[in-house]
């Protein structure tokens, strides 16, 4: 699988809810360094499982909103905002955080990456900085 494919398919799986889709995308040795709202976080393989698997107990559904997707070799950078439907309240969807990965992908799978990630609000100048730029 072509990089930017492999990353762009990933973010847009089903992989909080199918173990399958972690092992399709993330290569076995998968490190992810990642600066969110509530600190540094280095993860593995199984510690990135682990995370798809709590989603699920979270969220009914996770949608990813891709704004960019750039890709130079097996470097890709996406951007997007997660969009999350709660347990708790699945009629409404509501966004979750935006974030910024730089991924390096090695064997078609997504190998080492850099994300920063911060809690996501729905005023709409955030909402509209989304737009892709050649919209």
């Amino acid at each position: 699988m072509e990089p930017k494919d492999c990353v762009a398919k990933f973010y847009s799986s089903d992989f909080y809810k199918n173990p399958k889709s972690v092992n399709e995308y993330l290569h076995p040795d998968v490190q992810l360094f990642w600066n969110s709202s509530a600190g540094f976080h280095k993860l593995g393989f199984s510690e990135l499982l682990d995370l798809s698997q709590e989603l699920s107990k979270s969220f009914e559904h996770l949608r990813a909103d891709i704004s960019h997707l750039l890709s130079d070799g097996n470097m890709v950078t996406i951007r997007f905002t997660y969009y999350v439907r709660t347990v708790e309240n699945p009629d409404e969807e509501l966004p979750m955080a935006h974030f910024i990965s730089i991924w390096e992908c090695r064997d078609g799978k997504m190998y080492k990456g850099h994300q920063i990630s911060q809690q996501a609000d729905d005023s709409p100048e955030n909402l509209d900085s989304f737009l892709p730029i050649n919209s």
